[in-house]
């Protein structure tokens, strides 16, 4: 085998090169694996504490139906937004999936509790102005 010394100096120039390049995106791969958990519970802490907030900020009526409905949007708002940091950060197949199908069954229920709220608005604004 021939050694590198004897390669011209433009390939020991490239293969130099290259070695520079592969160390430093190895450090920025690695220095990216050792903040993500700390980015992961960043964004968790961050999605908690909105639905949190939402929660606490709902329109509650006393209708328990409707209160039920406006409690659980931000809640599965919530699951939707830690879902996808999983979707971010994680490596699992089986979380990530799950996550997957988190993402897509929480909207569908939100979306089902905004359609049937909804209706309840227009049902009680025709009552209204009867």
């Amino acid at each position: 085998m021939r050694s590198l010394n004897r390669l011209p100096l433009g390939v020991r120039l490239l293969l130099s090169f290259l070695s520079l390049m592969s160390g430093a995106m190895f450090a920025r791969l690695l220095a990216q694996e050792r903040s993500a958990p700390i980015e992961f519970m960043q964004h968790m802490n961050a999605s908690m504490a909105e639905m949190d907030g939402a929660m606490k900020a709902a329109p509650m009526n006393g209708n328990v139906d409707h209160d039920f409905a406006t409690m659980m949007i931000p809640h599965h708002t919530g699951a939707i937004d830690m879902a996808k940091a999983e979707l971010l950060y994680g490596k699992d197949p089986t979380m990530r999936r799950l996550a997957q199908e988190i993402v897509v069954d929480q909207r569908s229920e939100v979306d089902a509790m905004n359609l049937w709220l909804a209706k309840q608005s227009k049902a009680s604004h025709k009552e209204a102005t009867r």
